[in-house]
């Protein structure tokens, strides 16, 4: 009997997917890329037709050569069942140059479930040369900007940098807001707010000031809001208006891979790679034991689709219907597809409705556990219906000339807020001056009492306050993403790595989860910026997005490819030449200390290397002397009683480590307390809330209170090992 042989990425993925098929097929994994362009030279043909020349990947060998005797036994059909997305389909194409195929079929797995493998088996087609030759052009692009840009960087700025086509457009984004940021001024103003209540109602409700004279109330200094309470003392608060509405609110489109990574951002404080870490192992497949075994949880998760399968939608609908009542199903919604998504894919969604996070409880990790909660919540109330308020707008008039207002909302149907409802990012500062939210959710409105047309109020207090506008606020890792998308910059599979690749470079450094840019960000943003403007442009990069996508999508063969790849390399290679011409060495400043060679003497400074900064010898090169930079973290070592330092790992993570090191090895992700256990003595660790709170656990038994906080309240750390 024939035995066909189906190849995916993931070791993984083989292990599910073989539990779905029929014994007689052969399932192995290619563990990744195979093929990619050389490491020591360009690899790229820029004189001719810009073909790439690939070689096998070092370490591939074996897995190589067991994917080779297994397409030589293999009596039957060879099926590559990379993933669903253009990087997917460039894998397919190598697997299949490499291993010489002579009728390779692709097959889709947008889900890792039984039924989806076989529909899979039964509907495959041959591999989409124009996706792989868009993904070749996205390639080759980067491989051009990376291999002649950051040479150039390396001679003129110093060693370890690089220039990348997405990457330095996510460096530029973040090095103009550090510059709107410091050119902000702030506007003072005034808010005066009246405590106010109806006659013999124990509610109290605040009313801000709004208008003046029929104006728009604008309070520019103290002066003004002093005259203002003058006018207001001892004057009577009466009713000029009660307005009553019907607000509807819909729900949110299931996630994409830059919303989910947005959502985890918000709510669950997870880094984009953790979410894409843990998203991944969802979509590849868990062993949920008994009968149902190993199973893909989630869909596809690299998608910037909103479309969801009929079928998927009917098992909401059912879950819906059963949990909540007819009343709560919003009628089968869909969601309006971006310009430009891959809409073969569908959203990111749960593979069963009905498989509910208390289901998994013992099941997943608990990291993984939030995820997937957040995933199937957000799914099943994108298929609900609308929550209903009714929101109340009251005008209050006082001393003839003022109005004061106030609003409140009584949610009246739930809808979908019975099941979630989505986070709240940073408002950047409005246009108007007035304060940004600073990423805080929306004030819940408050409830007011029942009030008619010309009803006294009595006045309980009014009080005056100062204000002052605030600049827009930097860039998280969930806005940064928002922003990439928003302006059309990178794919989903890229939003990942463009964020770990500008902090690994020491382009940017994170604070308090806020993007900074650092001494040398700045100079190459602004070198880039001057000599190869292109590069850095928004407008620029995302048309050349929008190009390659057009590739794809129009059946583009070789020829168009290279004609990209030209109309861009002509103008660049010449700015090159110019560049290289023009471009005066940077020279780095070294800050001055107050510390002194222990070898010879000689004054210490502080220099920015590859890694970071260091306080190097000014007596080098005769004196070689280095030493790290620490920061006391104002904690005792638990091992030996030295210095705990705050840290950076060469990803730009802070760590917590011993000030002896080497002699001592103690490492801590998480900030070590001053304070020990009050129980057993052990050190304690800081764990964060939201909020800006700060939860205690010890180290020997979380359960133990410290008497600074419980280890309930706590998130667990990260399953991730000391940096070394």
């Amino acid at each position: 009997m024939a035995k066909p042989l189906i190849i995916v990425e993931s070791p993984t993925k083989a292990k599910t997917i073989k539990k779905f098929l029929p014994p007689r097929y052969v399932v192995k994994a290619s563990v990744g890329h195979v093929r990619d362009l050389p490491k020591s030279t360009l690899g790229v043909d820029v004189l001719n037709d810009f073909s790439p020349r690939y070689l096998t990947i070092k370490g591939k060998g074996d897995v190589i050569k067991d994917l080779k005797a297994a397409v030589k036994s293999a009596s039957g059909q060879v099926y590559l069942a990379t993933d669903p997305d253009r990087e997917g389909e460039a894998i397919a194409w190598h697997l299949a140059e490499l291993l010489k195929l002579q009728d390779p079929m692709r097959i889709e797995l947008h889900e890792i479930t039984k039924d989806a493998a076989l529909a899979a088996i039964k509907d495959p087609h041959p591999i989409d040369m124009p996706r792989v030759n868009a993904q070749q052009a996205r390639r080759i692009l980067d491989r051009l900007v990376g291999y002649k840009i950051s040479p150039l960087l390396w001679a003129k700025v110093r060693g370890g940098l690089s220039a990348g086509r997405v990457q330095s457009v996510a460096v530029r984004l973040i090095v103009d807001r550090e510059r709107e940021i410091r050119a902000f001024v702030p506007r003072e103003y005034w808010s005066i707010t009246a405590q106010l209540a109806a006659h013999e109602s124990p509610i109290v409700f605040g009313a801000d000031l709004h208008q003046i004279d029929g104006q728009k109330a604008e309070i520019v200094n103290g002066e003004q809001a002093e005259a203002i309470m003058a006018a207001l003392d001892g004057a009577a608060f009466r009713v000029a208006s009660v307005k009553t509405r019907e607000t509807k609110r819909n729900p949110a489109a299931p996630f994409t891979t830059s919303t989910l990574q947005q959502e985890a951002s918000r709510k669950l404080k997870f880094r984009v790679r953790k979410t894409m870490q843990i998203a991944q192992a969802l979509y590849e497949g868990v062993d949920l034991g008994g009968s149902e075994g190993t199973q893909g949880l989630i869909t596809y998760m690299r998608t910037d689709s909103t479309r969801i399968a009929d079928s998927a939608r009917e098992a909401a609908r059912e879950f819906v219907v059963a949990r909540f009542g007819e009343s709560f199903y919003g009628g089968g919604r869909q969601f309006k597809i971006k310009e430009g998504a891959q809409d073969a894919h569908e959203a990111i969604r749960p593979t069963a409705a009905m498989r509910t996070p208390d289901s998994l409880a013992g099941v997943l990790k608990r990291d993984e556990l939030r995820l997937y909660q957040l995933i199937w919540e957000r799914f099943i109330a994108s298929q609900m219906a609308p929550a209903v308020f009714d929101q109340t707008t009251v005008d209050i008039a006082a001393a003839q000339r003022f109005t004061f207002r106030a609003t409140g909302s009584v949610l009246r149907f739930a809808g979908y807020t019975a099941v979630y409802e989505e986070g709240t990012d940073d408002a950047a500062a409005p246009a108007d001056g007035a304060p940004a939210q600073n990423g805080k959710a929306a004030k819940k409105q408050p409830i007011l009492p029942k009030l008619s047309e010309s009803e006294d109020l009595d006045v309980k207090s009014i009080e005056p306050k100062q204000h002052f506008t605030e600049p827009p606020p930097r860039f998280t890792e969930a806005t940064l993403v928002r922003a990439l998308e928003e302006n059309g910059i990178g794919r989903p599979s890229t939003y990942s790595a463009i964020v770990e690749t500008i902090q690994a470079r020491g382009y940017v450094e994170q604070v308090e989860r806020r993007f900074h840019p650092t001494e040398i960000g700045e100079s190459v943003n602004d070198l880039l910026a001057e000599h190869f403007k292109d590069i850095v442009d928004l407008k620029f990069t995302a048309s050349m997005e929008a190009k390659l996508d057009e590739l794809a999508e129009a059946g583009g063969d070789w020829e168009s490819t290279a004609r990209v790849l030209a109309d861009f390399y002509g103008p660049f290679s010449l700015e090159l030449e110019e560049a290289e011409r023009k471009l005066p060495k940077f020279e780095q400043r070294d800050e001055p200390t107050d510390e002194v060679c222990v070898n010879c003497g000689k004054p210490m400074v502080i220099k920015t290397g590859r890694f970071g900064k260091f306080m190097s010898c000014t007596g080098y090169p005769e004196c070689k002397t280095t030493k790290p930079i620490l920061k006391d973290s104002g904690a005792i070592c638990p091992k030996d009683g030295g210095m705990i330092a705050e840290r950076k790992s060469r990803k730009g993570r802070t760590f917590f480590g011993c000030a002896n090191y080497p002699a001592c090895d103690f490492v801590s992700w998480d900030r070590v307390a001053k304070e020990r256990c009050a129980v057993c003595g052990d050190y304690v660790t800081e764990k964060p809330k939201r909020g800006g709170a700060v939860t205690y656990i010890c180290h020997t038994d979380r359960t133990h209170a410290t008497g600074l906080g419980t280890a309930d309240d706590a998130d667990e750390a990260e399953a991730e090992t000391a940096p070394a």
